[in-house]
């Protein structure tokens, strides 16, 4: 069974009460729950993990417990080499998430240390985008004769 590791940055274990008319009012314990409902209807093994610490994300990655992991960096997508450098030295393909879409907000949010090492990108689909992105991993995942 593929093993998905949900990765939350900083700031979004305060979903559903943070500016919710940017990021909407479904909790981060709602978005995992459903995660992993989705993820069993889909033959995939689902672990969640949120911090507000840069060093604790990249200990958590640096575990590789996983075969893929869906990352929500928050702020850190735009500042932190060290979680880009993270993420390129585990070697485990991700998808990157953000409920929002930076690029359509303020300029410093255009600058994104992860989008090029990501396997895909899901922005400004709101909760929903952890949905997608987990479908994206069952697509990639599946055995080509079951696509």
């Amino acid at each position: 069974m593929t093993r998905v590791l949900v990765v939350n940055g900083p700031n979004l274990n305060m979903l559903g009460t943070r500016e919710p008319e940017i990021y909407g009012r479904t909790t981060l314990p709602e978005i995992e729950a459903e995660l992993r409902a989705l993820g069993a209807q889909l033959g995939l093994e689902v672990d969640t993990f949120q911090s507000n610490h840069e060093g604790a994300l990249i200990d958590r990655l640096q575990q590789r417990d996983f075969d893929w992991s869906i990352v929500n960096a928050g702020g850190l997508t735009h500042t932190s080499v060290s979680l880009r450098d993270a993420l390129k030295g585990i070697d485990r393909p991700f998808v990157e998430v953000h409920l929002s879409d930076p690029d359509q907000r303020e300029d410093f949010r255009r600058v994104n240390f992860l989008r090029d090492i990501a396997a895909e990108r899901v922005a400004g689909k709101g909760a929903a985008g952890y949905a997608l992105a987990l479908r994206f991993i069952a697509d990639r995942t599946r055995p080509e004769d079951a696509r």
